[in-house]
């Protein structure tokens, strides 16, 4: 998802509290109430929080990170309006977005989205940003395995779409090693500096993940 949902202006104000209740002890089973936590080995996805702001701010506006995605917010401000119109929208029943917090941390370093492409959320969107010092390390198939267990499992997806630019090969391998499809190139199709970027787009159907999944556990 390389189209942030979210853009500069689309907010006027970030109403949240500055501090949420704890992740942890969310214990409704309504996801547009709040998120789960969804816990890998060794981190947590959890609802975001407008004090994540500073640390996403510092992961996620690299130009490393940020090449291959539509700009972030530049300053812990828009962070904080980009948070809150998290809660909205998946309040809503339109968009999810997981904080990524590595064990021992407080704050997130990434995120995992999911977006609806139709009422109902039967077809949707997913992407990732994680900061660079945590390339590498595992969390992202981790963690993308819990976001596709809750997209098709509790959010009820049926098709689950990716999109990554054709220069972006690491987002376009992190996406075939979880079970991706690569479906064609949609070209010239993402704008970024000034450039129109060719894309490839990926799907994952939730009868094909969850044979994925039951194989996974089997073996």
């Amino acid at each position: 998802m390389e189209k942030m949902p979210f853009q500069p202006g689309m907010e006027l104000e970030a109403t949240m509290p500055a501090s949420t209740t704890s992740a942890a002890a969310v214990t409704s089973t309504d996801w547009r109430v709040a998120l789960p936590v969804l816990t890998g080995t060794n981190f947590q996805l959890r609802e975001m929080r407008l004090d994540d702001a500073a640390s996403l701010l510092a992961m996620l506006t690299t130009e490393e990170v940020s090449r291959f995605i539509s700009p972030p917010p530049t300053t812990v401000e828009g962070f904080e309006k980009f948070i809150a119109w998290t809660h909205r929208e998946r309040a809503a029943g339109n968009y999810v977005c997981f904080a990524v917090v590595p064990n021992g941390l407080d704050t997130a370093i990434g995120i995992f989205q999911v977006r609806t492409l139709e009422p109902g959320f039967g077809m949707a969107e997913w992407g990732f940003a994680l900061g660079s010092p945590f390339w590498g390390t595992n969390l992202f198939a981790d963690g993308a395995r819990l976001v596709l267990d809750f997209a098709f499992n509790t959010v009820g997806v049926r098709r689950l779409e990716a999109r990554a630019a054709v220069a972006n090969a690491r987002g376009n391998g992190a996406l075939r090693k979880v079970g991706a499809v690569q479906e064609g190139v949609l070209r010239r199709s993402f704008l970024r500096n000034g450039v129109h970027h060719d894309q490839m787009l990926w799907s994952i159907f939730a009868e094909d993940w969850c044979q994925t999944s039951s194989k996974a556990v089997t073996h």
